[in-house]
């Protein structure tokens, strides 16, 4: 799986709206571990959970 963000990046849950936008921390295989404005650090596996990036 090709991810189209890097670390640094900001992204959004589209179907946790309220987490806020979260920066990218790190990418290990399908893991991205993600810290949310509003919930913190989740480890999401992209496999099950979409991100999207935030393009401001």
């Amino acid at each position: 799986m090709i991810l189209d963000y890097e670390p640094g990046d900001k992204v959004t849950n589209p179907d946790n709206k309220d987490w806020g936008i979260g920066q990218v921390q790190s990418i290990i295989n399908d893991k991205v571990t993600v810290n949310f404005e509003n919930v913190g650090k989740k480890v999401i596996n992209v496999e099950i959970i979409r991100l999207e990036k935030v393009y401001k």
